[in-house]
C-alpha cells in the first residue's frame, strides 16, 4: 500500500490578518475624509498637479513611503502584502498620489542597489522612509518586466568613476512632476547602468496629458545632467526588472480596490433607482451583472494576494503570479466598471460621475507597466507554452530579457 507523500513546498497564506486590517482602516479613514470626489474633481481641473498635502499624509503622518525599505536602511521591513493592501485602498479611491511610482517602482530598484553595496542607494532610501523626498523610475509607463534594457538614455563618462553624463528622452514617465530624485536606466558604452540624478540640474520635465489626470505622465529630457552610477550590468538589470515585476503585482491589487468601489457603488445604486414604480436591482439581468462583478472581484483578490504572497517570499512563482495578477485584474477591473456605469444609465454618462474618474484609471491600468496582452503571451514564454501565430504567420512574442 503506498501513500501520498506530503506537500514539499508551504501553500501560502491568502487571507488579510489583523496588521492589515488595521493598516486599511487607517488609510481608508484618512482617504475618507481627504480624497473626495469634489477633491479629484478639483484635481483634474488643474493637471499635472499633484496633492501634495495628501500625499504629505499617506508618506509622513502615516508613514505608508517606507513599507517596502529595509529596517537596515530606514524603513518598516514590510513585504508586498502590506504594500498591496495600500494600493487596494488607493485604488479604490483613485488618489492622486505617486505611491506607485516613488514607494514601488524607485523603492525596489534602489534597496536592490543598496543590497548590492551603493552607499547613496542608501542614502535617499532614508529620506524616502523618513518622507523628505520622492522618487520615480525613469522608464516608459508602459514598460513590463523582461522587456529589453532601455536604452533611450545614453552615459558617457565623468569626472570621476562614480558619475557620469546622462543626455536623451524618456516618454510618459510616472509622477516625474514632483519627483525630487530620478532613478535612470541608462547605457553607458553598451553596459547597462541605474544612476541617480537630481531633477532640479540640466533635466528639463515636461507634463503630458494622460487620460488618468489622477497619474499623471511627464516627458524627461536629459542635457548631460550629471549623475551618481548606483549599478551596473547584470545587476541593474536585476534591479530594473525587479521594480517592474514588483510594481506589475501592485498595480493588480490597485484594481482590487477599483473593483471593490464598483461593486459596492453598483449595487447601491440598484436598491435606490426605481423604474416603472420598483427599484431596479429587482431585474434579473442587472442583479445577475452584479453578481458577476461579486465573482470578478473574489477571482481578482485571490489572484493579486497570490502575486504579493510570492513575491513577499522570493517564490520562484513570482514571475508568473505577477503576470497573471496584472492580466486577469486590469481586464476584469475595466469590464466591471464598464458595466457599473451602463446600470447608472444617463447619470452615469456625465463626466462629473465619479465613476468616470474609475474608468480612466482603469483604461491607464491597461496599459501601464505592460497590457494584458503582453503579459499574456509573456506567460507563455515563462511557462513554455507556444504563443499563437499571427496573421501572416509572424509569431507574436514579448520582447526578450535583456543578457550581457
Amino acid at each position: 500500500m503506498t501513500t501520498t507523500p506530503p506537500l514539499t513546498s508551504a501553500v501560502p497564506d491568502l487571507l488579510y490578518d489583523s496588521t492589515h486590517d488595521q493598516l486599511r482602516d487607517s488609510l481608508r479613514g484618512l482617504l475618507t475624509e481627504n480624497c473626495t470626489t469634489a477633491d479629484l474633481l478639483e484635481a483634474a481641473e488643474t493637471r499635472h498637479q499633484a496633492d501634495t498635502s495628501l500625499w504629505d499624509s499617506i508618506a509622513g503622518k502615516l508613514g505608508l513611503a517606507g513599507l517596502l525599505i529595509p529596517t537596515e536602511f530606514g524603513g518598516d521591513g514590510a513585504t508586498t502584502r502590506e504594500v498591496a493592501v495600500v494600493m487596494e485602498e488607493l485604488g479604490r479611491a483613485v488618489a492622486p498620489v505617486p505611491y506607485l511610482a516613488s514607494s514601488v517602482l524607485a523603492t525596489t530598484a534602489l534597496v536592490d542597489c543598496a543590497r548590492a553595496g551603493s552607499t547613496d542607494a542608501v542614502s535617499v532610501l532614508e529620506r524616502l522612509a523618513a518622507a523628505r523626498l520622492t522618487a520615480t523610475l525613469v522608464v516608459q509607463s508602459t514598460r513590463a518586466p523582461h522587456s529589453n534594457f532601455p536604452a533611450s538614455v545614453r552615459a558617457t563618462p565623468g569626472p570621476a568613476p562614480a558619475f557620469v553624463a546622462l543626455s536623451g528622452t524618456v516618454t510618459s514617465v510616472l509622477a516625474a512632476h514632483c519627483a525630487n530624485v530620478l532613478v535612470v536606466p541608462a547605457t553607458l558604452s553598451g553596459v547597462p547602468v541605474l544612476a541617480l540624478v537630481d531633477p532640479a540640474y540640466s533635466v528639463r520635465i515636461t507634463p503630458r496629458t494622460s487620460m488618468d489626470t489622477t497619474r499623471p505622465v511627464a516627458t524627461v529630457d536629459f542635457d548631460n545632467a550629471r549623475a551618481v552610477v548606483l549599478s551596473t550590468g547584470r545587476t541593474a538589470v536585476r534591479a530594473m526588472n525587479n521594480a517592474l515585476r514588483t510594481g506589475t503585482a501592485m498595480l493588480a491589487a490597485e484594481q482590487v480596490g477599483l473593483l471593490e468601489w464598483t461593486l459596492e457603488t453598483a449595487c447601491s445604486y440598484l436598491t435606490v433607482r426605481h423604474q416603472f414604480g420598483r427599484p431596479i436591482g429587482s431585474y434579473q439581468a442587472l442583479r445577475h451583472r452584479a453578481a458577476q462583478m461579486w465573482i470578478a472581484l473574489g477571482q481578482a483578490r485571490a489572484t493579486s494576494q497570490y502575486a504579493a504572497a510570492a513575491l513577499a517570499t522570493d517564490s520562484p512563482d513570482a514571475d508568473v503570479a505577477a503576470s497573471l495578477a496584472k492580466a486577469h485584474c486590469t481586464s476584469l477591473s475595466l469590464h466591471a466598471i464598464e458595466d457599473c456605469l451602463q446600470m447608472h444609465g444617463g447619470v452615469g454618462f456625465t463626466w462629473e460621475h465619479p465613476i468616470h474618474l474609475r474608468l480612466k484609471r482603469a483604461f491607464a491600468a491597461q496599459l501601464t507597466l505592460g497590457s494584458p496582452d503582453h503579459h499574456l503571451l509573456l506567460l507563455g514564454d515563462l511557462l513554455d507554452i507556444p504563443a499563437p501565430e499571427a496573421v501572416g504567420g509572424h509569431r507574436i512574442t514579448p520582447a526578450q530579457e535583456y543578457t550581457l
